[in-house]
């Protein structure tokens, strides 16, 4: 890779140089080397290709591609060879075979090569590829298998697995199974060959470069011997018997190397292993060598038997078993006793170091081999053996290891058992072994396994168990007498030990357990197996045996497992079990012990017998009083024992374990022959017993099948069943109470009474039927008492108990509602979960409990008895419920939520369990409320609703309209009925019958009346939308709603979609109001045809006569029709307006209609003829003439009925609309007509301004604003070629006359409108007359504002010059910015926005008019008072909103808050402030800047923008990727600020916020770059990047377009601008004089300092030039304005200084840097000029008044 260390650069695409070079050789065909690699040839010895062939027989036989690739596996680099490799691999797999054949006879070296390589992957990949290329070329590999299989069979004992297994099904790949041997065996000599070359010459040295690492050298060495020896391994398994003697001569030479034999020493554990496994194979297959080599062999294995290396150990003892059979002198080779045997007792004596589980399953096989001249004398050799074995399990990996533990006994019982066998007879040595086995080896192991836990439940016991079966097996043929003996010492020697532990006052409880367990597992074999896994164990014959004379018997096996199901035969065992008991009970009744108590209980359990319990009875003792049906039981030991002793311990008061001795009272009763026995002592004794008891008792029988059959009688029985009522009956009047019951109850009487109602036996509940229903009837009453009390602190506990004994006996028994008892208690837990939580008082968790109990209740109900919902069942009285709950008491949200979650569970319930859908509709058909009943609740819905649709032009609706109370609200938490029935009847509809929307058409089928509950739902989220989501209640209730997506799953069914648009339109057509919104709004989102829209109506003919309904329709239907429906519609509706006069006298009706549809129809725009409009026109002007009173000029609007207001506000609607589409058709009559009504309704308005709280009268005012936008929109710009057509005068009468007319009454109807209604939060509040007039007056003109007729109103101790209608308009208008509705603000704003411009004229005529010998400080002048005061008064207010958040944080103001009206206010003056500022001149800006300066306005200002400003101010709905383009931001998009705006009011404080920042940047920049530099770090950096991310470039841009775009001119300078460098170039020539300089912006203009730069200059002083450009600076950075102010100045500046103006000597500049003054102040004595600022400053900071330079007093 062109070096071996170096990093390839990222991204460096450039192959290394190798690479290229390569590449290279490729493409120049001639010089490409040949690849050296075993050739073929006919002889044994190895041919080589040569290393140079002729380039063109190369060409011709490898392809180019796979030239490239075989070069690239010749490189050093690991990452290289894999990726050449696997691109081989691909190549062999893709191209042909004949291609891929040419490789064949380059491939044997370079395989071998990289088939050794370091790296694993490489291997692994290559024997992959290699895998793909014997599938290609098949056959064609054989002639080079010679020189390939060595390695390949390396290969396939690759210490890597992945590797070799690779390796390996290539090899399966090229061989089936059965040719394996031949292949091998035609390439034998080969492999041996390189098998020997690598197992005795091969070094680390030579089988790698010098280059390579000396530890990775190492690493491949140590790999290649492993391999190859175990290659070797596998050569002698698979070769055929007569090949494996042809090699035998060869074999010998390798194995008569020493070097081949210290292998066996090896550092390196994996060679170790392999030669180990290699030397078992070789004793197995070629046992003659080993022998011929027994010396070397022998010594080599069996002194290595303490190498515990995990790798070495199995391999080496398979050795050490292989050698001890194949050689039979082999002791004659090593000394056992000095160099065998003690490395064995150090390795048994620690147990194996860890590999027990290894090492130990090889002992017996190894003693079992041992000759006799090892193992004498006997007895010493088994003593010493067995010790050490056995000691092994005091190390500490056996006491850890469960598995090394086992594994330790296995081998110690085995070999016990082995050498027992082996030395049966009566010869006084055999007997000494025999003693010294049982009393040496295996009780001190039973001893020490009983103090041991662990040990215990170990295999132990159950070998030992195993062992004594074998021994009475036995101990009936011809050695009975040696066995017989045996066992006698054995159980002698165990009932000594387990005395010993018994016979103690503080008998030690592992102890005591381990003796139960033992006795346990001798009496049943099976019961370990429960304890411990089985392990596989070896089975060993043992054969020497069978042939002394045992054939008959069936061979030993350890373990036998057939055998563990046979018992010991004789009575050793209860003889100990008796004599334990016995001791035991001297210990239990004189000492009161309770570990000898739980030991006799164990004892018992294991063996209940009648011998036992008579040795636990003392015959003198008196019989206990009992009735004379139990007298002759009690002749029974085990009863008599249970009557006198067992009761009177469970009675015992202080006794908290009972669970062992309910277990002595099964094991007494296992001695009785009848279940009625039992069933009457049963009876007897639980009269009076404790309840834990009893729960035991009644626990342990339900446990097991067999004895519940038996004790059945008991259970059913009137003993226990009345005992359980009684106690039901306790725990509910102690729950009533709330007071805490005896501990006793409490933990034990819930759960009993649980679990006596939810088992079962046969169908049947556990206790009798009767006493069932009377527990079930007390639970019920309990929890209707507990629901009507209040304090549910305290009942809390006692419903919890009672609901989860209900829901496990609903659940358990099937037949349990059959009981009425039972379903009045469903019900009521019904109830309780539906019901709301303040009435309940109970917690979530315990509805979690009571939903669990009656879900339970009712899946049993329906799957068990099949109910149904008819009269008087239970689903048709909750059905009743419910519906009740819903039409009659007022819910709140959060309790309609959980009525709905009960019955949406129980709907599921039913769902789920019911066998068809009927059960489900019928339920619901149980719930919808009869159609009188949903006519009454719509009626029940708050009327303001019409106030929204009326005004926004969506309803024409008239009805008389109720009085001025019904508009306000009532502030109520409680939602209207009609919203709950149709929120719960939705959700059941929609979740419970269909939880996957693939079922959802086939289960509304069924349910009935679902059409009319569907547009139920429709019409309440009307009414919510309607009611724009106040109060609050009903925004909660829409947001459930949307969370449920009620509203989308409706429009996905096309079930419903076909019946509910038809129902709709009914509803629309028969009632109007609410149904024709919901109608438009569902054909809107359901995006309807216009066929289907006909195919409602039929015929447009079928809505005449048109009624208020049918309008209403046809308005919602307009924008959906055909436009020839809507021409047949226009039609029909001039017809009539033409004919109005043949109707009836009162034909209001029919005209407002006719007028109404018309103007749906026209603005769907649908074509119509002039004509036809200017007979409507003329129509209008008849109705003018002959029916004025339908004008309602001068009328009083609160007695003139909803029709009448209509018609007037169509007329003014239509009107509207000829202006817009139409106005040439107008004539000069009928414009007049339109003028003069438009200022008569106008006049009638602010006379009614009293009724704007009436929604008609607000559309009446809003439909005349409407006409006086349109027309003041029309005559500032009217469209291209209207203006000829027009009659002549109109333009000027608009001008002259109406346009005064309006302003002066629309005005006054503003400031009006807030005096009036002065709560803004009230629902009375007009806020669309508002929004209406608002946007009228923003065309007011100038003129009218600076001669505004209002009465006058001004501020005491107020300066002020402005004339006196201005100042009277500020001081009426400027409070209102602070009045809380949105659109009177704007409006304001608007209005004022006109005349700030003009607001500085007069600031400057009193500022020239001041003195100017004034000294003091530089003179100061305030921006217009009013608005100074609406800052002041809001500045403390944004201190108090915002004071939490941190400057860099972003404050979300909610729209239309009180927060919201004074940030908007606060920020809307500001805005006008920038306006004034950018108005003034610049030295009257300097003067208003020092009084914001003072005030600290500008200050506090940027601050709260900081906080306002969001933290990324990008435009809301931009797409997510990133375009091209810049993104939008709040400041490069303009700010709209309309009164009518009510979308998107989240983001106008955001969006003003930025637009004020952006102001104050523009016009103040001095100010704001001060302010910047005086903050502290963290706000200075937060300003400095916002600035510069999103500000500086929009104003930067802007800066540079101003100076391109300017038209100033000045004399004697040029200004250009270069917008790509952000710089400008100012140039000055005067005379000989010629100056340029350029202007750069910095980054973050304006807070950075502008940079000034000289360019050119001619004829100037260097002193000169520096200052000019100092004084540059000082005016760019100084001044709050353009850079061509700034430039303005300078060059007056420079103009001044021309014309001989001298400087002022403190500043060093004519005219001064912030208030633009020249030098006047001279002193007396040296008649220098300075600025009065500059002289200020002089005086206060030196403390003197001394001329600066003379240094005499300043007069």
């Amino acid at each position: 890779m062109g070096g071996k260390n170096k990093q390839r650069t990222k991204g460096n695409v450039r192959p290394s140089s190798s690479g290229r070079a390569a590449d290279l050789l490729a493409r120049e065909s001639g010089v490409v080397p040949g690849f050296v690699g075993f050739g073929v040839s006919t002889s044994s010895d190895p041919g080589y290709v040569p290393a140079v062939q002729g380039a063109e027989e190369i060409d011709n036989q490898v392809d180019a591609d796979f030239r490239m690739v075989l070069r690239k596996l010749s490189k050093r680099d690991a990452v290289t060879k894999l990726k050449a490799v696997q691109e081989f691999g691909a190549m062999c797999q893709e191209r042909q075979p004949d291609v891929v054949k040419g490789v064949l006879p380059y491939w044997p070296r370079i395989y071998c090569r990289i088939s050794m390589d370091h790296d694993r992957r490489v291997r692994e990949a290559t024997q992959q590829a290699f895998e793909q290329l014997v599938l290609k070329v098949k056959r064609n590999l054989a002639p080079y298998l010679k020189s390939i299989m060595g390695h390949w069979l390396i290969s396939q004992c690759d210490t890597y697995s992945p590797a070799a297994s690779a390796a390996s099904a290539a090899f399966q790949a090229a061989f089936p199974l059965n040719k394996q041997p031949e292949a091998i065996s035609f390439c034998k000599d080969e492999v041996l060959n390189v098998l020997q070359d690598n197992l005795l010459k091969e070094t680390a040295d030579t089988l790698s470069d010098p280059h390579v690492p000396e530890e990775e050298r190492e690493a491949k060495f140590i790999r290649l011997l492993t391999s190859s020896l175990l290659a070797l391994k596998r050569l002698l398994s698979i070769l055929p018997e007569q090949d494996r003697e042809l090699l035998k001569e060869r074999l010998t030479q390798l194995i008569t190397q020493g070097k081949f034999w210290k292998y066996s020493k090896h550092k390196t554990p994996q060679i170790r292993g392999a030669f180990f496994e290699l030397i078992a194979t070789m004793c197995a297959h070629t046992p003659q060598l080993i022998q011929a080599e027994a010396a070397r062999a022998c010594s080599a294995v069996l002194l290595s038997i303490d190498d515990t290396d995990p790798v070495v150990l199995p391999p080496l003892w398979e050795a050490v078993l292989h050698i001890l059979s194949c050689v039979d002198n082999c002791w004659t080779h090593v000394s056992a006793r000095k160099g065998v045997m003690p490395k064995l007792w150090v390795l048994l004596k620690e147990g194996g170091r860890g590999l027990a589980t290894s090492l130990h399953p090889n002992m017996l096989p190894f003693i079992s081999k041992l000759p006799a001249e090892v193992t004498q004398p006997n007895l010493e050799f088994s003593r010493t053996f067995l010790t050490s074995v056995i000691q092994g399990l005091s190390s500490d990996r056996a006491k850890s290891s469960p598995s090394e533990s086992a594994a330790i006994i296995f081998a110690t019982m085995e070999c016990l058992r082995f050498i027992i066998l082996q030395n049966v007879g009566d010869e006084q040595e055999q007997r000494n072994i025999q003693n010294m086995l049982i009393s040496e080896q295996l009780l001190p192991l039973i001893d020490r396994a009983l103090g041991n836990p662990s040990l215990q439940t170990g295999p132990l016991f159950p070998q030992v168990s195993d062992m004594l079966l074998s021994w009475e097996k036995r101990a009936v043929g011809k050695e009975a007498p040696t066995f017989q003996r045996l066992l006698s010492d054995f159980w002698e020697g165990l009932g000594r030990l387990c005395t010993t532990y018994v016979d103690r006052e503080e008998a030690e409880r592992t102890a005591l357990e381990g003796i139960a367990l033992l006795v346990q597992i001798m009496h049943n074999p099976n019961s370990a197996s429960k304890q411990t896994k089985k392990k596989k164990t070896v089975k060993i014959c043992f054969t020497d045996r069978e042939e002394r004379g045992q054939g008959d018997e069936p061979p030993m096996e350890s373990p036998a497992l057939e055998e563990q199901h046979c018992p010991l035969r004789n009575g050793h065992l209860l003889d100990l079990v008796c004599q334990l008991a016995e001791l035991n009970m001297l210990y239990v009744s004189k000492r009161e012990s309770e570990r000898h108590l739980r030991f006799l209980s164990q004892l018992l359990r294991v063996f209940p017998s009648p011998q036992v319990f008579q040795v636990l009875l003392r015959p003198e003792e008196m019989k206990p009083e009992m009735g004379p049906e139990l007298r002759p039981l009690a002749e029974n030991a085990a009863v008599h024992f249970l009557l006198q002793r067992v009761t009177i311990w469970l009675k015992q008061d202080d006794r908290k374990d009972t669970d062992f001795l309910v277990d002595m009272v099964f094991s007494s009763l296992q001695c009785c022959c009848s279940s009625d026995d039992k069933t009457l002592i049963l009876n007897h004794i639980s009269r009076d017993l404790n309840w834990s008891v009893t729960l035991q008792l009644i626990e342990k029988v339900c446990a097991d099948p067999v004895r519940l059959e038996v004790f059945i009688g008991w259970l059913r029985g009137p003993v226990l069943g009345e005992r359980l009522v009684g106690l039901a009956g306790e725990l509910c009047v102690m729950g009533l109470r709330g007071s805490p019951s005896s501990s006793s109850h409490h933990a034990h009487g819930w759960p009993l009474i649980s679990l006596a109602l939810s088992q079962q036996h046969n169908n049947d509940p556990l206790i009798g039927k009767a006493y069932v229903e009377q527990i079930i009837d007390k639970l019920h009453a309990t929890l209707s008492e507990a629901k009507g009390m209040s304090d549910a602190g305290n009942m809390e506990p006692l419903v919890t108990f009672i609901s989860d004994v209900a829901a496990t006996f609903f659940s358990s028994i099937k037949g349990c509602l059959l009981l009425a008892s039972a379903e009045e208690l469903l019900m009521t837990v019904f109830q309780l979960c539906a019901q709301d939580q303040t009435i309940t008082h109970l917690s979530d968790a315990l509805l979690m409990n009571l939903q669990h109990a009656y879900t339970a209740g009712i899946q049993s109900l329906i799957t068990n008895l099949g109910a149904g919902v008819t009269k008087g069942t239970l689903l048709h009285n909750i059905a009743l419920w419910v519906k009740s709950q819903l039409l009659t008491t007022p819910l709140t949200v959060k309790s309609l939520q959980l009525l709905v979650q009960a019955v949406e569970s129980l709907s599921q319930t039913i769902a789920s369990a019911q066998k068809t859908s009927c059960l489900l509709s019928q339920f619901i058909f149980c719930l919808n409320p009869t159609e009188e009943e949903w006519s009454r609740i719509r009626r029940a819905l708050l009327p303001q609703w019409v106030r929204h649709p009326l005004l926004c032009g969506r309803l024409r609706v008239t009805g008389e309209y109720p009085c001025m109370d019904v508009w306000k609200f009532r502030a109520t938490n409680r939602l209207p009925a009609h919203l709950c029935v149709s929120a719960l009847l939705g959700r059941i509809i929609f979740t419970a019958t269909s939880p996957d929307d693939q079922q959802v058409e086939a289960d509304f089928s069924e349910i009935p009346d679902l059409k009319h509950i569907v547009s139920e739902i429709f019409y309440g989220l009307q009414w919510c939308e309607e009611m724009e989501l106040s109060p609050l209640v009903v925004s909660e209730y829409h947001k459930l709603l949307q969370s449920w997506n009620l509203e989308q799953r409706i429009h996905n069914s096309s079930l419903i979609k076909t019946t509910l648009l038809d129902t709709l339109f009914t509803r629309s057509q028969e009632e109007g109001s609410l149904w024709s919104l919901a109608l438009a709004k569902y054909m809107q989102n359901s995006k309807m045809e216009p066929s289907h829209i006909k195919a409602l109506y039929g015929n447009v003919e079928n809505f005449f006569p048109l009624s208020e309904n049918s309008v209403s329709t046809v308005q919602m239907l307009c924008p959906f029709l055909a436009s020839e429906e809507r021409e047949s519609l226009i039609a029909l509706c001039v017809a009539e307006l033409l004919n109005w006069q043949d109707r009836e006298q009162d034909c209001i009706d029919g005209v407002w209609g006719c007028l109404a549809v018309l103007l749906c129809c026209l603005q769907a725009d649908t074509t119509v003829e002039d004509e036809i409009l200017l007979a409507v026109v003329a129509t209008i002007a008849e109705w003018r003439t002959s029916r004025e009173e339908w004008f309602l000029f001068n009328s009083d609007l609160g007695k003139v009925s909803a029709t009448w207001l209509l018609l007037a506000v169509e007329i003014m609607r239509f009107l509207c609309w000829m202006v817009d589409h139409s106005p040439t058709v107008l004539g000069n009559t009928h414009w007049d007509l339109l003028l003069c009504s438009m200022l008569a309704w106008l006049e009638t308005a602010r006379e009614n301004s009293s009724m704007f709280w009436n929604p008609w009268v607000q559309l009446f005012v809003c439909a005349n604003c409407d006409l006086i936008v349109r027309l003041s929109e029309f005559f500032m710009s009217p469209p291209a070629g209207v203006e000829e057509q027009l009659p002549p005068e109109l333009n000027s009468e608009w001008k002259e006359f109406f346009l005064e007319g309006i302003h002066n009454l629309l005005l006054p109807l503003l400031i009006k409108i807030p005096a009036d209604f002065s709560e803004p939060d009230d629902p009375l509040f007009p806020l669309a007359v508002l929004r209406a007039v608002g946007e009228a007056l923003t065309y007011i003109p100038v003129e009218l504002l600076t001669q505004n007729k209002l009465p006058p109103r001004f501020v005491a101790d107020q300066r002020s010059s402005l004339p006196e209608p201005l100042q009277t308009l500020l001081n009426t208008l400027s409070p209102l910015l602070l009045f809380k509705a949105r659109p009177l603000q704007l409006a304001v704003y608007h209005i004022l926005h006109k005349v700030m411009p003009l607001l500085p004229e007069s600031d400057s005529e009193s500022a020239s008019a001041k003195s100017d010998d004034e000294d003091g400080e530089e003179p100061c002048l305030s921006p217009p008072a009013a608005l100074m005061s609406i800052l002041s008064a809001t500045e403390e207010l944004l201190d108090s909103i915002l004071g939490g958040v941190q400057v860099g944080e972003f404050a979300v103001v909610q729209p239309l808050s009180m927060e919201h009206c004074c940030i908007l206010g606060y920020l809307l003056a500001w805005k006008l402030l920038f306006t004034f500022f950018k108005a003034s001149s610049s030295h009257l800006r300097a003067q208003y800047s020092l009084h914001l300066k003072k005030t600290r306005s500008l200050h506090k200002l940027l601050l709260h923008l900081f906080r306002l400003m969001p933290e990324i101010p990008s435009v809301p709905g931009q797409p997510a990727e990133p375009s091209s383009k810049e993104p939008k931001t709040f400041f490069t998009e303009s700010l709209s600020l309309s009164p009518r705006k009510t979308e998107g009011l989240q983001f106008e404080v955001p969006h003003l916020a930025c637009s004020v920042y952006y102001g104050a940047l523009k016009d103040l920049p001095a100010m704001v770059r001060l302010w910047w530099n005086s903050q502290e770090k963290r706000v200075f950096s937060t300003v400095d990047k916002f600035t510069s991310k999103y500000v500086s470039g929009v104003l930067s841009v802007q800066e540079i377009a101003s100076v391109q775009s300017s038209t100033q001119t000045f004399e004697n300078m040029t200004v250009k601008a270069r917008s790509a460098t952000r710089e400008v170039i100012a140039t000055y020539s005067v005379d000989d004089i010629f100056i340029e300089l350029v202007i750069q912006l910095p980054q973050n203009y304006p807070l950075g300092s502008i940079l000034v730069e000289s360019g050119r200059r001619v004829g100037v002083a260097v002193q000169q030039w520096r200052n000019w450009m100092l004084q540059l600076n000082t005016y760019l950075t100084h001044q709050n304005g353009s850079i061509l102010e700034g430039l303005s100045l300078w060059k007056n500046n420079v103009d001044k200084r021309f014309e001989g103006v001298e400087d002022c000597m403190i500043c060093f500049s004519v005219i001064h840097g912030s208030n633009y003054s020249l030098p006047k102040k001279a002193c007396r004595t040296c008649k220098k000029k300075f600025h009065s600022a500059c002289l200020y400053k002089w005086f206060t900071s030196s403390n003197k008044s001394t001329c600066p330079l003379c240094r005499e007093t300043f007069f």
